[in-house]
């Protein structure tokens, strides 16, 4: 494998706050919230106990044309709506169709069109149920569609490991084009599950927040009072390349991938190891990777989901890491603003670690009320500078399984 400099020439996401990647990133240095009030009749006829979620900004069939659309789930409308956006955005790069990969994930994939298709099973029999729904449902989805979308043949792989699932997707690129499987590739996330099932489960497990009368402040990390994390939907994608390639065809250039970190726990299915053993491996796997040291880190997009154990816990593995410098390094826990995105979280992220470099800046944390002293990170509700000289920051992300997932990038 070589130590190619790997770097992103192109990003793209439909998000909680933005149909766009300039638009989320806008809106999230703002201080905006994407959780409302659903705006449907989901918990008066289901009894649910959450009412809210952070839907996205603008709905992905009313981007794409619609024949395209109707072949699609949710999912992978918002996987092709955030890819044609990055796409656009390095310049639609002209590559070898042999040479362009994707690495793309989810958490679950399908699942509006499993549920649909099983309604109509019911109430219609089978010869009512789509000849589409198992290529529609299917976690692999959005990457085929994608590789059929750009014919990209390289390959086109998924990762599904929960929350990690995308930030686990980078670093499998990363790691592909240093193998030399491609020379450009998407990579990414998406998901789109809110829906009655997943906020029933998630409340039984008493993991979302209950904050139904003030949906914008109800995901609080690193908070006190926080009582959960907040459902999110959306996609966000990346355009990996080589140095050398982006430099030969004069693509722009935000940072680089410098590094990244997959480990898993072996802990608990649920809830993650509370001494932070795994979470502190993959950011040294990453920082190793990067050859750079905790020193050097100058910036961390946290995991951070509100969840009163996940908050601390995460903050012990970075303590591990770092020391008592980790009281020091600015800390961004967007989740605040946009909720959970699941499977398409950690990619969403990445995109919003890659402009805080950019742009020199840590977004703000909104919600705290009063920090939780057992999650002491330097942590603000407002625009954190981080200073002039070189840049490195990593993007966390922890999921169901035990997985653990860390990106590091660099400015260039």
């Amino acid at each position: 494998m070589s130590n190619s400099r790997i770097v992103v020439t192109g990003i793209g996401a439909s998000s909680p706050l933005g149909g766009t990647a300039p638009e989320s990133w806008s809106a999230l240095l703002a201080g905006e919230s994407g959780a409302h009030t659903l705006e449907n009749d989901w918990a008066e006829r289901y009894s649910l106990p959450v009412t809210f979620a952070a839907e996205a900004k603008v709905r992905p069939d009313t981007v794409l044309e619609r024949p395209v659309a109707k072949r699609l789930d949710p999912s992978s409308q918002f996987a092709l709506v955030a890819a044609m956006e990055a796409w656009a955005d390095a310049g639609a790069p002209e590559v070898d169709p042999d040479r362009l990969g994707v690495d793309f994930a989810t958490g679950i994939g399908g699942l509006h069109t499993l549920l649909d298709g099983w309604d109509i099973l019911r109430e219609k029999g089978p010869r009512r149920v789509l000849p589409m729904t198992v290529p529609m449902l299917m976690p692999n989805a959005a990457a085929g569609n994608l590789s059929l979308h750009f014919n990209a043949r390289a390959y086109a792989r998924t990762v599904a490991s929960a929350c990690a699932s995308s930030t686990e997707s980078i670093v499998n690129a990363v790691e592909h084009l240093r193998s030399g499987l491609a020379d450009v590739v998407i990579a990414g996330g998406t998901e789109s599950v809110i829906h009655p099932v997943t906020i029933a489960a998630f409340s039984s497990m008493q993991a979302l927040s209950r904050r139904n009368d003030s949906p914008e402040t109800a995901s609080r990390p690193g908070s006190i009072d926080r009582d959960g994390f907040v459902m999110g939907e959306g996609a966000a994608v990346l355009i990996l390349e080589t140095e050398e390639h982006a430099k030969a065809r004069g693509a722009k250039i935000y940072a680089a991938v410098v590094g990244g970190g997959v480990t898993a726990d072996s802990y608990h299915i649920t809830a993650n190891d509370p001494e932070g053993t795994g979470a502190a491996r993959a950011v040294r796997m990453a920082l190793e990777m990067a050859g750079a040291s905790p020193d050097d880190v100058t910036h961390v997009n946290a995991h951070a989901t509100s969840t009163p154990v996940g908050d601390p816990n995460e903050y012990v593995a970075l303590k591990t890491v770092f020391g008592s410098r980790i009281d020091d390094i600015p800390v961004s826990a967007t989740k605040a603003s946009t909720g959970h995105l699941l499977g398409g979280t950690g990619a969403l992220e990445a995109i919003f670690t890659v402009l805080a470099i950019r742009d020199r800046v840590a977004p703000p944390t909104i919600n705290i009320t009063t920090q939780d002293p057992d999650v002491p990170f330097r942590i603000s509700g407002e625009v954190q500078p981080l200073g002039e000289g070189p840049q490195l920051a990593i993007s966390n992300s922890f999921g169901f399984g035990g997985h653990n997932a860390v990106a590091a990038f660099a400015s260039v």
